[in-house]
């Protein structure tokens, strides 16, 4: 089984709306259901779940319910990883492929979706990057520089991250037996507890923004 795995649990609070911003229109349509469309409409997807706020579980799986692909929505946690460990729930076939995605990000496109798919063939962890087209540096507690980083090697990631289930639900594992266990995203779990685990980046676009400003939104309505 291929499953994507949407996170909806967002608050948007720095989007200043009284309504979390996967929930909000563009074209008349959420950001959480373009979403939905282009995991449903990709062929190597067999099944989506979609974790969510507990107060929001209702309107998602109405919002869902024309997508015959959506198999489970799961409310979620306080934190982004309490999200994952609720998609682990019901993801539970040890070789099955994982994609985890932000809900905020609608416009990721079918070929990342396929380059993700394609890297966990040969891979157990994969995630999506675009190289860093900025100078980036490295400060002290004074905000003053300390070192320039060399920008070949960095990247920015996006979403998906890919895994098989196994290596992802034992990252989790080993992580919640840590009492500093905090992580931002799931390639992180991995690399921290499983650190012989190759994670492969595989090619983003610029257009699979995540939506985080209210201009951002405006930016692709029509």
């Amino acid at each position: 089984m291929t499953t994507a795995i949407l996170l909806a649990g967002g608050s948007g609070s720095r989007f200043g709306s009284d309504k979390p911003k996967q929930f909000l229109e563009i074209d008349g349509c959420t950001v959480l259901e373009h979403s939905i469309r282009v995991f449903q409409q990709c062929d190597l997807i067999d099944s989506i779940v979609i974790v969510t706020r507990q107060d929001f579980v209702d309107e998602v799986r109405q919002i869902a319910a024309s997508y015959s692909k959506v198999m489970h929505v799961r409310p979620g946690g306080r934190e982004r990883y309490h999200s994952t460990l609720s998609a682990l729930e019901v993801c539970t076939g040890p070789d099955d492929i994982l994609l985890i995605h932000d809900a905020v990000r609608p416009f990721v496109s079918q070929d990342i979706i396929r380059r993700c798919i394609g890297a966990l063939q040969e891979y157990d962890a994969c995630g999506v990057a675009v190289p860093c087209t900025d100078t980036t540096v490295r400060v002290d507690a004074d905000d003053c520089i300390v070192e320039t980083l060399p920008r070949h090697t960095l990247r920015n990631m996006q979403t998906p991250q890919g895994f098989r289930q196994h290596i992802l639900r034992k990252a989790f594992d080993l992580g919640l037996q840590d009492p500093g266990f905090q992580p931002t995203d799931d390639c992180g779990v991995v690399r921290s507890y499983l650190p012989d685990v190759p994670i492969k980046t595989v090619a983003g676009e610029s257009s699979n923004i995540k939506i985080t400003y209210p201009e951002d939104l405006q930016r692709f309505s029509r």
